[in-house]
């Protein structure tokens, strides 16, 4: 027996541990200073207004606070791409693109985020850019049909500047749903409108797996909407959006943080890129928020031409004659297949129906991306978004139907992906536009609505006033938990700097901490707990499912009376809910 090989194990094990504490010390101070980096990061933007955290130059074309109604969108024009000057590549004649960025509590820029992005890969493939762009306030009074307006004269406008020729409509979640609105708007057109992970089927989904459908039917439909608007002196507060977001897949925010931990020397440019993004929260207006909750994602009412636009019009989905392209994932929890196509079988019965509205539409699919993915991941943008914009001419020549968009490798690394169409019938689109239990949510909705409106509403908005509600943005709960990590909240954060270059000096990092084995223990331990999160995330979905299920789809159908009263349908006369008439477009 070799008595001196014990030692020496105890003594590796040691040096082992000892070099693992001191790692782990060195990251928890660079976690907390980048932490710290974020809430400086947001007090600046703040400060500065939130401007649109796009990677390119632009110059401002058209201000929609000059329309009327007045709206807070503004047209950009992409005048550079830094070093990398990809606007070199912009030829004559070509068709200009103009993107658009959700407004769902964030500010605008994801679509412009980096290099490899939707306006990079529109300038590589030559077209002149556009980016729609939005201020952190909302115009006084501005409401959804003010946004979907001055939409149309964006699109009308860059077909004005390049002498008739239609632009390319590039929509991200709610702004492709917001130009779907513009398109149908008085029949607006354009040469192609593509949608990323936009839904227009607001209550389709898959049990157990998009939870977020659910929501208006545990919350009691659009009054809780209405009265944070009221809360907030007539804005309802982005961040109510974002926290929203978090909360549905919670083992993400865990891996967010928990990757930050593990090797922040790595991760920390990245994690302060996106967080100052992710942060920047914007508010809407409250007429516009209680629009779109209660007409698109609690009433579902896009798919049956019933969403007023304004006193002409209001949005019909089969009026809309621009060739789309639909592109959704598998992976999206938030805008899953479902929703961006399963509007396709409820207002075209079938195949032939679709062809002899004269219309082209394109899907695309991906597996596992999830939904921030689809805007910006670098290599869904240089393969996906990259591929629709080549073959964007070959799109508005297709014969009208329905076909799946199949890409190919490229040919070389600086070409784009080839593409194949192939023909689809819409009868195969297994998604189910109107589950059972949603008209009653919606039902239930309008009634809670009606009575929060007449007895509630006005005595919060007789004391939250604008003036008094300001105040308090910065007591809501996705600000407060980012501003405690700043130096005003706690002034000894300020040494976090000092104390990670210190230990930095002193060698506590470990630059091959991977082949420590406390260290492979503690991502074994991280594993575990983000496993868990998922398990009662699954559990909780499900739960959620069966929950609404019984609540709601176990009951008759139900319709709300003009006094907020909720009767049924099989033995009362139908009422209107609203007390004017809708007109087409003359």
């Amino acid at each position: 027996m070799n008595t001196q090989s014990i030692p020496q194990g105890a003594f590796a094990q040691d040096a082992a541990l000892a070099a693992y504490w001191l790692d782990l010390l060195w990251r928890a101070v660079e976690t907390a200073d980048t932490l710290r980096q974020r809430a400086a990061n947001m007090a600046e933007h703040e400060a500065a207004g939130m401007p649109p955290l796009l990677h390119f130059e632009s110059e401002q074309i058209a201000d929609g606070h000059d329309l009327e109604p007045p709206c807070n969108y503004r047209l950009l024009r992409v005048t550079r791409c830094g070093s990398d000057a990809l606007e070199r590549h912009v030829r004559k004649g070509a068709a200009p693109v103009m993107v658009v960025d959700p407004r769902a509590g964030h500010g605008p820029g994801i679509g412009g985020f980096k290099r490899d992005s939707e306006v990079g890969m529109a300038l590589l493939e030559g077209h002149p850019v556009y980016f729609v762009v939005f201020d952190p306030e909302p115009a006084e009074g501005q409401t959804l049909g003010a946004v979907v307006r001055t939409l149309a004269v964006f699109i009308d406008l860059l077909a004005a500047r390049h002498r008739n020729q239609r632009p390319i409509v590039y929509g991200n979640c709610q702004g492709g749903w917001a130009l779907m609105l513009a398109l149908s708007h008085c029949r607006h057109r354009a040469a192609l409108a593509v949608l990323n992970g936009s839904p227009l089927s607001y209550w389709a989904g898959e049990r157990g797996v998009n939870p977020m459908r659910l929501l208006g039917g545990f919350t009691g439909g659009t009054w809780p909407a209405h009265w944070l608007s009221d809360l907030g002196g007539g804005t309802f507060d982005g961040a109510w959006l974002v926290q929203n977001f978090e909360a549905l897949r919670p083992e993400g925010v865990f891996r967010k943080y928990d990757t930050l931990f593990a090797q922040p020397g790595l991760e920390r440019e990245r994690f302060l890129e996106f967080e100052r993004w992710w942060n920047g929260f914007y508010f809407l207006g409250g007429q516009e928020m209680l629009a779109i909750a209660r007409d698109l994602f609690v009433g579902n009412l896009l798919e049956d031409g019933k969403v007023v636009v304004d006193e002409h019009c209001h949005a019909d989905l089969t009026s809309v004659r621009t060739p789309l392209v639909i592109f959704s994932s598998y992976g999206d929890n938030i805008t899953p297949p479902h929703q961006a196509l399963g509007w396709l079988p409820a207002i075209y019965p079938s195949t032939e129906a679709l062809v002899a509205a004269g219309q082209r539409i394109v899907f695309l699919t991906h597996r596992e991306v999830g939904h921030l993915g689809i805007f910006v991941s670098a290599d869904v943008a240089r393969r996906e978004h990259r591929a629709i914009l080549h073959h964007a001419q070959s799109i508005e020549r297709l014969a009208p139907g329905l076909y799946q968009m199949l890409l190919e490798d490229a040919p070389s690394a600086e070409a784009a992906p080839r593409a194949r169409f192939e023909a689809r019938r819409v009868e195969d689109l297994q998604f189910d536009p109107a589950p059972a239990g949603f008209d009653n949510v919606k039902a239930v909705s309008d009634g809670l609505e009606r009575i929060y409106a007449q007895w509630v509403s006005p005595a919060v908005k007789a004391v939250m006033r604008p003036e008094i509600a300001r105040p308090w943005r910065a007591a809501h709960p996705m600000r407060a938990s980012r501003m405690l990590w700043s130096e005003r909240a706690v002034p000894a954060l300020a040494w976090l700097p000092w104390a990670s270059d210190c230990l930095e000096r002193l060698g506590a990092a470990d630059p091959k901490r991977a082949n420590n084995p406390w260290y492979r223990l503690e991502r074994a331990g991280a594993d575990a707990v983000a496993q868990a999160w998922t398990s009662w995330r699954t559990l909780r979905d499900l739960w959620a499912e069966w929950t609404f299920e019984q609540t709601y789809a176990v009951w008759p159908s139900f319709q709300v009376g003009r006094d907020g009263a909720i009767l049924n349908k099989a033995s009362s006369t139908p009422s209107h809910s609203c007390g004017h008439q809708s007109h087409e477009c003359q």
